[in-house]
């Protein structure tokens, strides 16, 4: 389907649902059996990627699209694919659609590239690899839903590999209003707001 179409499947609410949920392949409507499926097939997805299999010694964005792919592939046609739709979230503009894949290129060899040195870095050096390499990826904002969650499986990744193991975010659910600063903050350069939730975070 055209990337120009306005009718994209990526773009269409499941009739019934009020415009709550995308359109889907289960047809469900209702929001929050909807957020109840994609958390227990995200919960799936860890279980497979730090119990059932070895990590990968390579980092690339293809991971990252087979994640997405196999979290949400028997949900939504557009799973593990780029978005085509500009995407906005009160107020704040995420990268435009048509700059995805040059900025993803970017991605892959500021961030990805080193994952194999993670485990030699100094508790500040990883805290401050993980805040940029956070706020770019949701900067970026790949694809049409769940890439909040995606970033943080993707932040488990890069942190087991550091060797500090899976997070936990509680304290950034706590203070929302200051993660989304701290994410608007990173537009202009600044790093220093998420570096501190990073920083808050990760064990001694």
């Amino acid at each position: 389907m055209s990337k120009y179409e306005l009718n994209s499947a990526e773009e269409r609410y499941q009739p019934g649902s009020g415009d709550l949920v995308l359109a889907n392949k289960l047809e469900i409507i209702d929001a929050a059996e909807m957020d109840a499926l994609e958390s227990g097939l995200l919960l799936m997805l860890y279980e497979q990627l730090f119990i059932s299999q070895q990590p990968p010694a390579t980092l690339s964005f293809e991971h990252i699209r087979e994640w997405h792919r196999k979290w949400l592939g028997n949900v939504y046609d557009w799973a593990g694919k780029l978005r085509n739709a500009n995407l906005a979230k009160d107020g704040f503009q995420f990268a435009a659609a048509d700059r995805i894949p040059l900025l993803i290129a970017g991605f892959e060899k500021q961030y990805l590239s080193r994952f194999t040195e993670l485990n030699t870095l100094s508790r500040a050096e990883l805290a401050g690899f993980l805040a940029e390499c956070h706020v770019e990826f949701i900067l970026i904002h790949p694809f049409r839903e769940g890439n909040g969650r995606l970033s943080r499986l993707l932040f488990d990744v890069l942190a087991v590999q550091a060797g500090v193991g899976v997070l936990d975010y509680s304290l950034w659910d706590e203070h929302k209003a200051f993660y989304f600063k701290a994410i608007q903050a990173g537009v202009s350069g600044n790093f220093a707001p998420m570096i501190r939730l990073v920083s808050d975070i990760l064990p001694d």
